[in-house]
C-alpha cells in the first residue's frame, strides 16, 4: 500500500514537471517567434513585406543593413541613432540624479506633508503618462522647446523622480545608525549621502540608470509630438517614417536599436535584480 502511494506521488510529480515545462516552452515560443520573424525579415533581400513567402522572406541578404547606414539621403539612420543616444544618455544622468535625491530625502528626512506627497505620487502614478501630452505640448510651446532635443531631456528627467518608491525602499534598508555616527564625526547631510550612502547603493544606482535610459531610448509618443525636423528624429520616430517597401530596413533598424539594451541588460542584470529585490520593502 505504501509502495503504491509512493509510486503515485512520483507519477504526479513527474506529470507536474512535464506539464510545467510544456507550458513554459509554449509561452517561450509565443514570445520568441515574433523576435525570430523580425530578425529573419531584416535579412530579406527584396526589402518589401509583400514579397514574403507566408511569414518568412523568399531570399535572404544583408542589403537592408548596408542601406541602413549607407543610404542617408532620405532616411538618415546614423543621425537618428546619435540623436537617440544623446537624449537617452542625458536623460539617464539627470533622471538618475533627481530620482536618487528624491528617494533619499523621502527616506532619511521627516518633514510636514511628507506622507501626503508620497500618497499623491502613488495616485498620480496610476494614470498613464500620455494623458498629459496636450498639457506638455502647450508648456513646451510656451518655453520654445518644441523641436528641441533638450525639451525631451527635461521632460524625461522631470518625470523620472515620480518612480522613486523602489529607490526609497532600498534606502530604508540602510541602517540609520550610519547617519548618526557620521553626524557625530561632523559630517554634513550631503557628505553622508555622497561618502557613505552612495557607495553602498551601487545596485540601486545601476537599476535606476538602466530604467532611466530605456524609456527615452524606445519612446515614440513624446519625440513624435515634439520633434518636427527630420534631422532631429529619434530612431523610433524615424523608423515609423519609412515607406511600405522599406520593411526590411525597418526590421534591421529595430534589431540594431535593440542591441545596446540587450547588451546592457545582460551585463547589468545582476545589479538590476539586487536593486529591485532590495528596494521591494514597505516603510
Amino acid at each position: 500500500m505504501i509502495k503504491n502511494r509512493t509510486a503515485l506521488r512520483r507519477t504526479q510529480k513527474t506529470l507536474d514537471v512535464i506539464i510545467t515545462y510544456c507550458v513554459l516552452l509554449i509561452v517561450s515560443f509565443l514570445f520568441f517567434f515574433p523576435c525570430l520573424w523580425l530578425i529573419l525579415a531584416s535579412f530579406s533581400k527584396s526589402g518589401s513585406i509583400y514579397s514574403f513567402d507566408g511569414f518568412f522572406p523568399k531570399e535572404y541578404g544583408i542589403d537592408s543593413f548596408v542601406l541602413l547606414f549607407s543610404d542617408t539621403v532620405m532616411y538618415n539612420y546614423r543621425r537618428w541613432f546619435l540623436n537617440t543616444l544623446f537624449i537617452a544618455t542625458c536623460s539617464c544622468v539627470l533622471g538618475t540624479f533627481l530620482t536618487i535625491l528624491t528617494a533619499y530625502c523621502m527616506s532619511r528626512f521627516r518633514f510636514r506633508s511628507r506622507k501626503a506627497m508620497m500618497k499623491a505620487t502613488l495616485v498620480l502614478g496610476m494614470f498613464p503618462s500620455f494623458m498629459g501630452t496636450i498639457a506638455v505640448y502647450l508648456i513646451m510651446t510656451q518655453f520654445h522647446l518644441v523641436n528641441q532635443p533638450w525639451g525631451l531631456i527635461l521632460i524625461y528627467s522631470a518625470q523620472a523622480p515620480m518612480g522613486y518608491m523602489v529607490q526609497k525602499g532600498f534606502f530604508d534598508t540602510i541602517p540609520y545608525s550610519i547617519d548618526e555616527a557620521a553626524r557625530i564625526d561632523g559630517a554634513t547631510n550631503f557628505e553622508i549621502f555622497a561618502k557613505f550612502i552612495l557607495p553602498m547603493s551601487k545596485p540601486m544606482l545601476v537599476y535606476t540608470a538602466l530604467t532611466s535610459f530605456t524609456w527615452p531610448w524606445s519612446d515614440f509618443i513624446l519625440p513624435k509630438m515634439l520633434l518636427q525636423d527630420k534631422d532631429l528624429y529619434t530612431v523610433a520616430v524615424g523608423l515609423m517614417s519609412l515607406g511600405e517597401t522599406e520593411f526590411a530596413r525597418f526590421a534591421a533598424g529595430s534589431i540594431v536599436i535593440a542591441i545596446p539594451i540587450v547588451v546592457l541588460y545582460f551585463c547589468l542584470v545582476k545589479y538590476m535584480i539586487n536593486g529591485m529585490s532590495a528596494g521591494a520593502v514597505k516603510e
